[in-house]
């Protein structure tokens, strides 16, 4: 199980911590410095007042982010998954689940609670700053969290990975094609459109503008722009790791072995391995469990003429108990299996039916992931 992110747990809901990470309070600070020259000359007040009216905006924005999260997770548990974290980062914040939807009606809703969220919350908050009206603070910060928010909602409901409106793009193709992966490519490479389109719209806007190009706004839609991107690419890489674990056999990426008793010399090992076409070899203990194996470079350096009188044992290298796993399992029950065996022994016996088939290499299996 992966470790929670690291932070201050400000609270729990639905059972799982609410943390506030070191970066989302950079986050805040950031989003203070930016907006106090905007809120001092909008009220006209001194950089002091501007700097606390920026930092009340900061907090509305955070409690913001906070509830965008809050609504993925409790749509999460109100359909059976687990959520095992809520966490404020600095690029927002994520809402981490034990397990995926199982179902892409289910992924859909999960994704789309959190910018429906937000634009309620634009709601909420634009009303409020109509009710107090005239100019001052509370009318500065709630009309700027409205638009906030009604962005943020806007821009996540955008058909395109790492946004909310990708998952439920992904949610879509996955429903039509039944396949999950499908979706995932589909709603990336639209990701990627995506980003090169928020940014081109920004430029388009910014080049028209009577009032002359903001390198502020130019700079943060490049930040934006990368930033959808670079998710989006993350998703691609992710969807063919996915490709490659359901591809994931003990024949397919381990080496055919055949076992032989401990008592056997390195010719009879020779005989059973051409007999079988195996290229490894297994020495099993007087009760049949998985001992140890031969070592191909020691094995090759015993001479022709020897090999009748040495004993297997000589060139073996001893292998742990339990280093052995089911030759049936494939895909992400077999990485799994891998994954616990592979912490005490990095080789590994494949066994199907009581019958060594293959000897698996953790380097190996860690290998044909990253290729």
């Amino acid at each position: 199980m992966q470790p929670h992110t690291r932070g201050l747990v400000i609270g729990r809901v639905a059972g799982a911590p609410v943390v506030l990470t070191p970066s989302s309070a950079l986050m805040a600070v950031i989003i203070a410095l930016l907006f106090a020259p905007t809120f001092g000359d909008q009220l006209g007040v001194s950089t002091g007042a501007g700097y606390g009216v920026a930092a009340a905006f900061a907090v509305v924005l955070l409690l913001s982010i906070l509830v965008h999260e809050l609504a993925h997770g409790l749509v999460a548990r109100a359909n059976g998954l687990r959520v095992r974290e809520f966490a404020l980062t600095l690029l927002g914040g994520h809402t981490q689940m034990t397990t995926a939807p199982g179902r892409p009606g289910v992924s859909a809703l999960i994704a789309a609670a959190g910018p429906v969220a937000n634009l309620v919350l634009a709601a909420v908050l634009g009303l409020g700053a109509a009710l107090v009206h005239g100019g001052g603070a509370a009318y500065a910060v709630l009309f700027t969290a409205a638009s906030a928010n009604a962005f943020v909602g806007v821009l996540n409901l955008a058909p395109g990975l790492p946004l909310d409106g990708g998952k439920v793009l992904e949610s879509v193709v996955w429903a039509i094609t039944r396949n999950p992966r499908t979706g995932t490519v589909a709603a990336a490479w639209a990701g990627r459109v995506v980003a090169v389109v928020f940014v081109a719209v920004v430029l388009f806007w910014q080049a028209r503008s009577p009032w002359g190009i903001d390198l502020f706004q130019v700079a943060w839609s490049a930040v934006v722009g990368a930033f959808l991107w670079s998710g989006a690419g993350q998703a691609l890489r992710e969807s063919r790791t996915e490709r490659v674990v359901e591809a994931l056999t003990v024949t397919g990426v381990g080496t055919p072995a055949v076992a032989v008793a401990a008592s056997a010399t390195l010719a009879e090992a020779d005989a059973a391995r051409s007999i079988s076409g195996a290229d490894a070899v297994v020495l099993l203990s007087p009760d049949g469990r998985p001992a140890a194996y031969v070592d191909p470079a020691a094995a090759d350096a015993v001479p022709g003429a020897d090999r009748v009188r040495v004993p297997v044992t000589a060139v073996a290298v001893g292998l742990p108990a339990g280093a052995v796993v089911d030759a049936d399992l494939t895909g992400s029950a077999l990485l799994s299996a891998l994954a616990a065996v592979s912490r005490f022994a990095p080789v590994i016996v494949g066994v199907r039916d009581g019958r060594v088939v293959a000897l698996l290499r953790a380097a190996d299996v860690a290998a044909r992931l990253r290729s």
